[in-house]
């Protein structure tokens, strides 16, 4: 019996006005065998690196001079949708991360997060997943996105425009998944196997153009399939593990 190969490692961006995070940084992504491709001192210079090198994690400060890291991303994921955006901040509720995480961003990371998860998150998100976990999303989503003080009753009755290519059974796992809801909750929840789950989850992504759960849960809100109350009546607890 053969061993599957792993991964190869991720090509990293990293993107700082800070000399200490962006030489800390990649010397910790260099030590666990993550090559980081370049760096970049702002937005200018992130959205120029991205095009030159071509990485496939981008770590991004959302506060940098001459182009902010929430203008950097827009610009970054517009031309290289293969890319992903990791948000650094130094704040665990920043009033830009939810912007990001519309304009595609997969997470984002405090500025103190531990060696292990940095290099952790970095892997997670080039394999295409989110990193955010969905209880921290909601709370993002909660208090800054457009769909905080909750749909009108109208908009809740009917299906929303942007949802009517997915079937019901579809939307009613995104509906889950904007709860929070790991695929393994997901199959319990639906009296589904994982494999089926997975598989209305990626025709979920991509009938609807979306990155990873991250965006579903952000899309969940502003269509108003999910609301600010239904989520702390449907789920409580932190779930601190990455999206899955």
């Amino acid at each position: 019996m053969t061993t599957p190969e792993a991964p190869p490692a991720p090509r990293v961006l990293i993107a700082d006005d800070q000399d200490l995070v962006r030489t800390g940084f990649r010397l910790i992504l260099t030590a666990r065998g993550i090559d980081v491709v370049g760096v970049a001192a702002d937005g200018v210079q992130a959205v120029a690196a991205v095009r030159r090198l071509r990485p496939d994690v981008v770590l991004l400060d959302i506060r940098m001079p001459n182009m902010d890291g929430l203008e950097a991303a827009r610009r970054i994921l517009a031309e290289a949708p293969y890319c992903r955006v990791i948000m650094l901040t130094t704040f665990d509720l920043d009033q830009y991360v939810y912007a990001a995480l519309a304009a595609g961003a997969s997470g984002f990371l405090l500025k103190d997060v531990t060696p292990e998860h940095l290099a952790a998150a970095v892997r997670l998100v080039s394999t295409g997943d989110a990193l955010l976990s969905p209880s921290i999303t909601r709370r993002l989503v909660e208090r800054c996105g457009p769909g905080a003080a909750g749909p009108d009753r109208a908009a809740a009755d009917s299906v929303p425009r942007e949802l009517t290519a997915l079937t019901p059974r579809e939307r009613e796992v995104l509906t889950l998944m904007g709860h929070g809801h790991s695929n393994a909750e997901l199959a319990r929840e639906l009296t589904l196997s994982e494999a089926t789950v997975k598989t209305h989850v990626a025709r979920i992504f991509a009938k609807l153009s979306l990155r990873d759960r991250a965006q579903a849960v952000v899309l969940a809100y502003e269509t108003g399939l999910v609301t600010p109350g239904s989520v702390t009546a449907a789920r409580s607890g932190p779930r601190p593990e990455p999206a899955g």
